[in-house]
């Protein structure tokens, strides 16, 4: 990844590190979610972190609602459908199935289930719901879709309506979303729309919304919850995660938010020197989150 997208405190990636440990890799998808090949599989995704030395992973399968509950305050919102409409239910049997026989193979690695929830404090209900049928060890949030004229729509789309403004809508949601759902214990890839930002990811100016991410970030570090730091996305700045700090903020999770086995702890080095960069160090032990 380019030095500008790392912010002026990152130098040395590798010589930062905090004597090589790397931390686990927070978010991962396999199969089980419906815009993931079917080749990715857990087994193969657990041989990856164990060759790059990763401690844990955790299987955060896509959970996001076509249908939803008349409890939801999606109903309560008046929306009506989700566009587009390709994500399908987490078949939760397969997946707890293949979860255990990983387990088993794969002792030396600690394997965490999860889901990544998208838009929670609009599904409220619906989540009970399924983690009532269905516990799991991490929860994350997201944010993907704004409504649109009764409609949940991919915020992709949205920015080619207007970036700027759609950005600040995306950020100012967020705040919602953490202050009305406390399901999730991590807020995944807080800047998600610039990974689809009209004329490339590299046109994105993050001093722009610092405002905006600072409100995002204030609201987190009141709940006590930890901030992604997601590989997958343009890798976040280290001013980026420096103003969480700043307001407040406890810990943050790595994730690769990876859709291929290869991607499992991919450019975890970088994501740690710009963790230790912005203040955090390695928890309790190698399982925890990082912390200030």
């Amino acid at each position: 990844m380019p030095a500008r997208e790392v912010g002026t405190a990152v130098e040395n990636p590798q010589a930062m590190a905090s004597q090589g440990q790397l931390p686990a890799d927070n978010h991962v998808h396999t199969h089980w979610s419906w815009d993931t090949p079917d080749s990715s599989t857990m087994r193969r995704a657990c041989e990856r972190a164990i060759a790059k030395g990763l401690p844990a992973i955790a299987f955060t399968e896509h959970l996001d609602f076509t249908v939803w509950q008349a409890e939801d305050r999606a109903t309560e919102e008046g929306l009506v459908d989700r566009h587009p409409a390709h994500q399908l239910p987490i078949d939760v049997e397969g997946y707890f199935a293949e979860l255990a026989e990983c387990r088993d193979r794969f002792p030396e690695l600690r394997i965490w289930s999860g889901i990544e929830t998208g838009e929670p404090h609009l599904f409220a209900a619906s989540i009970a719901r399924h983690l009532e049928d269905s516990p799991v060890d991490r929860v994350l949030g997201s944010l993907h879709s704004l409504s649109d004229d009764g409609r949940l729509v991919g915020v992709g789309r949205l920015l080619h309506d207007g970036a700027d403004a759609t950005m600040r809508r995306y950020l100012g949601e967020m705040v919602g979303m953490i202050e009305s759902s406390d399901v999730f214990q991590v807020l995944a890839h807080v800047d998600f729309p610039r990974r689809y930002w009209p004329g490339g990811s590299d046109r994105y100016v993050e001093k722009d919304y610092e405002e905006e991410y600072r409100a995002v970030f204030r609201a987190l570090a009141r709940s006590g919850r930890a901030l992604e730091i997601n590989t997958s996305s343009p890798l976040a700045s280290a001013d980026q995660v420096r103003w969480f700090h700043e307001e407040g903020g406890e810990a943050v999770s790595f994730g690769s938010d990876a859709h291929a086995p290869t991607a499992v702890g991919q450019k975890f080095d970088l994501a740690v020197a710009v963790a230790e960069a912005a203040g955090f160090r390695p928890g309790r032990d190698r399982f925890d989150f990082w912390r200030r």
